[in-house]
C-alpha cells in the first residue's frame, strides 16, 4: 500500500496593498536633479554657447586692443589682429607698469576691495550665526532693522556719511572708502548668511552642545565649513562690486587713494584717445575678478544648487 505524499501548504502572497499597509518610501532625487538635466539638453547648451561667445567677444577684443600699438589701433579694427598676429605685442604692459598713476591705482584697489571683503564676510558670518541659532533680547527686531536697510540706496547717504568723514579725518583716505563700503555691504551679506545658517538642522548643533561643545567651537568647527559655499558666493559678490566701484571712490578718494576705475576715468578726461594705456588698465582691472571667480568656481557654483534646492 503506497502513501500519498500530502502536498505542503502554499504560502498565501503578501497583500500588495490595504488600509494597514504602510506606504512605499518616495522615490529620492539627487540635488539638483532637474536642473542638470535641464542644462543637459542639446538646445540649452547651443543657446549657452551663443551667449558665452557673445559675452567673450568683447573680451577678446579688449585683449587684443591692449596688446596693439596706438598707430594700429586708429587705423583699424582690433579683429585685423587675428589675420595679422605680426602687430601684437607687450610693449603696452610694459609702459603701464612704468605709469605711476596706473600701477598707484591698482594697488590702492587691493587695498580698498580686500580689506572691505574680509570685513564684510567675518563680520556677516558672525552677525548670521547670532540671528540664527543664539537667543538674546531683541533678536527679531534688531534682524528686522538689518534688514529695512536693504532698502536705503548708497545715493542718499553719500553727502551725510561725506561731512561725517570730514569731521572724523577719514575723508580721502583708503580707510575712509573701506569703512562705507563694509557699512552698505553688511545688510545684505548679513541676511543672506543668517538665512543660509538657520536651514542647518537644529540637531547638528544640538548634538555638538552635547559633547561639551562652545558656541565659538561650533560656529568655527561647525557652522563655517557647513556653510562655507554661502560664504564663498558672498566673497566673490561682495570683492566684485568694490573692485569695480567707482561713485564712492569718486567722492570718499582723493589722487592719492583712488582706486584704478576713477584713475581710468581720469586718464580719458585726460588724454582723450591714449588707447595704448587705456586698453591694458581696462584689461588688467578686468582679469583680477575673473581669476578670483574662476579660482573660487567650485564654492560658488555649490552655493547657487543648494539655494536651488532648498
Amino acid at each position: 500500500m503506497s502513501a500519498t505524499a500530502t502536498p505542503a501548504p502554499s504560502k498565501s502572497p503578501a497583500p500588495t496593498s490595504g488600509p494597514n499597509t504602510p506606504a512605499p518610501p518616495p522615490s529620492r532625487r539627487a540635488p539638483g536633479g532637474r536642473l542638470r538635466r535641464w542644462l543637459g539638453n542639446g538646445l540649452v547648451q547651443a543657446f549657452l554657447a551663443v551667449v558665452g561667445l557673445v559675452w567673450i567677444t568683447p573680451v577678446a577684443g579688449l585683449l587684443l586692443s591692449s596688446l596693439r600699438s596706438a598707430d594700429d589701433s586708429a587705423s583699424s579694427g582690433w579683429w585685423t589682429a587675428l589675420s595679422a598676429p605680426g602687430q601684437l605685442s607687450l610693449d603696452n604692459y610694459t609702459a603701464l607698469l612704468a605709469n605711476a598713476g596706473i600701477t598707484r591705482a591698482f594697488w590702492n584697489t587691493v587695498l580698498i576691495s580686500v580689506p572691505t571683503t574680509v570685513l564684510v564676510v567675518g563680520i556677516a558670518a558672525l552677525a548670521g550665526y547670532a540671528f540664527a541659532w543664539l537667543e538674546f533680547p531683541g533678536r527679531d527686531w534688531i534682524f528686522l532693522a538689518v534688514v529695512a536697510l536693504l532698502v536705503v540706496p548708497v545715493q542718499v547717504g553719500l553727502l551725510p556719511v561725506a561731512k561725517l568723514f570730514g569731521h572724523l579725518g577719514l575723508f580721502g583716505t583708503i580707510p575712509g572708502v573701506v569703512l562705507f563700503h563694509v557699512a552698505y555691504g553688511l545688510p545684505f551679506a548679513v541676511f543672506l548668511l543668517r538665512n543660509y545658517f538657520a536651514d542647518i538642522p537644529r540637531e547638528m548643533l544640538e548634538a555638538a552642545r552635547m559633547d561639551g561643545g562652545g558656541e565659538w567651537r561650533i560656529f568655527t568647527r561647525l557652522v563655517l565649513p557647513v556653510g562655507r559655499p554661502a560664504i564663498a558666493s558672498l566673497a566673490i559678490f561682495q570683492f566684485l562690486w568694490v573692485w569695480n566701484d567707482m561713485l564712492v571712490a569718486l567722492l570718499f578718494a582723493d589722487s592719492s587713494s583712488q582706486p584704478l576705475t576713477v584713475e581710468l576715468q581720469s586718464q580719458v578726461r585726460q588724454f582723450g584717445s591714449n588707447i595704448d594705456v587705456l586698453a591694458p588698465g581696462a584689461f588688467l582691472s578686468l582679469i583680477v575678478p575673473v581669476v578670483v571667480f574662476f579660482a573660487f568656481q567650485r564654492h560658488f557654483v555649490q552655493g547657487v544648487m543648494a539655494g536651488s534646492v532648498k
